[in-house]
């Protein structure tokens, strides 16, 4: 096939243990789906799931062992980290039962959704979409992904993450308010899920500001976990 212009390269992300990648389709996003982080941004209760995207080449991919480089985004002052695992999507499909969900899922990361919070609010004050906040270059750094036959019992793993070598997140992924077979349930109503699309499945509490030079090292119990320096 013939194109105008040369195509972007295909955004992907290591597998572990393998050197075969995993191509990136799309990324969803799911907001305020821990208890106790909805409680910190002054929401309460299980509301209805609700998703944003963020580009596919927003991925940051990091090997295993090695430390990802994130450039510190342009236009904020008040850069966020949300540690957050990511499952891997193998085979798609629309109107998914929860029951069947996790037949869909290929493998699982760990992840980070990093947010412009002061771009973020700005645009929620005004009543206006907040891709901004969310969907810039290198937002979504991800570790390896790890598939799912080798990834243990990642829906009752411990979840955490550390700055500098201090804790700032540290929960369970069974306090998801959606797990992550009613999230792909919601989620397959709005859009035809495709393979290669990876789901953030929302931050448990203790978000909050890095700045340049900063290291963070987050994990899930059973993946290889993700460490980024800022700079």
């Amino acid at each position: 096939m013939d194109y105008v212009i040369p195509p972007t390269p295909q955004a992907s992300v290591p597998v572990l243990g393998s050197d075969a990648r995993f191509p990136v389709h799309r990324i969803y996003c799911v907001g305020r789906n821990y208890v106790e982080h909805a409680k910190e941004m002054g929401f309460t209760g299980r509301e209805p799931p609700f998703f944003f995207l963020k580009p596919a080449d927003a991925v940051l991919p990091v090997n295993a062992g090695e430390t990802g480089r994130m450039p510190y985004p342009t236009l904020t002052q008040d850069l966020h980290h949300e540690i957050e695992l990511v499952a891997a999507i193998g085979k798609g499909g629309s109107n998914i039962a929860a029951a069947d969900a996790l037949q869909h899922i290929w493998g699982y990361a760990v992840g980070l959704d990093m947010t412009r919070r002061d771009l973020q609010s700005d645009m929620k004050k005004q009543g206006r979409p907040w891709s901004i906040g969310k969907g810039f270059d290198a937002s979504a750094p991800i570790g390896p992904i790890t598939p799912a036959a080798q990834a243990g019992n990642v829906q009752q793993a411990a979840i955490w993450l550390q700055v500098n070598g201090a804790d700032r997140q540290r929960s369970n992924v069974s306090q998801l308010i959606w797990n992550l077979a009613e999230t792909i349930e919601h989620l397959s109503r709005a859009w035809t899920l495709q393979p290669g699309d990876l789901i953030f499945t929302g931050t448990p509490e203790g978000v909050g500001a890095v700045v340049r030079g900063d290291v963070l090292e987050g994990g899930i119990d059973g993946l290889a976990p993700l460490r980024v320096a800022l700079v």
